[in-house]
């Protein structure tokens, strides 16, 4: 592996190579990926979704991972969570994630937490991070996670999914909504468990990988103040407009 540094600047001429086609893209370059190359991202859970967000930050050259996901990996698991193999089955899942992870990308450092997010812990993990991306099952989790970012300033980015439906938006108090002026309280009767193909978890957790980049980068107008909703059953699209607080 070289290190040789060329006109590209903090980039190794290695890296300026894998990420050649992204470095292409308007209004992104060699400035954006050296913002991302120095940025960290807390995930929490790598499960459907935050499989999908970790294997695609990963492929783009974020530079620093921080992945809380507890448990072993669990037949049912099989079916979305991208990052979990047959082989894996009763060995912890976020040794699962770490290991292919850095098959694709051993230039990235990732902090290994075998952890949910919680009240106890939430502050710590996310003051890890420059932004952070929700892909907990459990309002508990979210609700810890959100409050901590929003001590801290940090911008968080919302992706669930449901059947064949899913959202996306962007936390940033004070210039959005709180995740609390949507969902003041854990809602009644919601499981670990719910119906969903991993296609769709894979759906919004691309988009949520975009969404991430285009915090980190400058890129774009990410979804701030705006909920996408997803039907993939009718395959339709919604952008809806969020009040921002005051």
């Amino acid at each position: 592996m070289t290190d040789t540094h060329t006109q590209t600047g903090d980039l190794t001429a290695e890296e300026a190579e894998i990420y050649g086609w992204q470095l292409d893209v308007t209004g992104f370059g060699c400035s954006g990926q050296q913002k991302l190359k120095q940025a960290s991202v807390l995930i929490s859970r790598v499960g459907g979704l935050g499989s999908a967000v970790a294997y695609e930050l990963a492929a783009a050259g974020v530079g620093r991972l921080i992945l809380a996901h507890a448990g072993d990996v669990q037949p049912s698991d099989l079916n979305r969570q991208l990052l979990m193999t047959h082989d894996g089955i009763g060995k912890p899942r976020i040794e699962s994630a770490r290991r292919r992870l850095l098959e694709l990308n051993p230039r990235m450092d990732i902090i290994a937490v075998p952890e949910n997010l919680c009240a106890e812990n939430a502050d710590r993990l996310v003051g890890l991070a420059d932004c952070v991306v929700d892909a907990a099952p459990l309002f508990q989790e979210r609700l810890a996670m959100n409050d901590a970012a929003e001590r801290r300033g940090i911008p968080v980015v919302e992706a669930a999914m449901y059947e064949l439906e899913a959202s996306l938006t962007v936390i940033h108090p004070p210039h959005t909504l709180r995740f609390r002026d949507l969902v003041p309280d854990v809602p009644r009767g919601w499981t670990r468990r719910f119906p969903v193909f991993g296609a769709v978890s894979g759906s919004v957790g691309c988009m949520a990988a975009m969404e991430t980049i285009k915090l980190l980068a400058g890129l774009g107008q990410p979804l701030k103040n705006r909920l996408l909703r997803i039907d993939l059953r009718l395959m339709q699209f919604e952008t809806i407009q969020l009040t921002a607080s005051e």
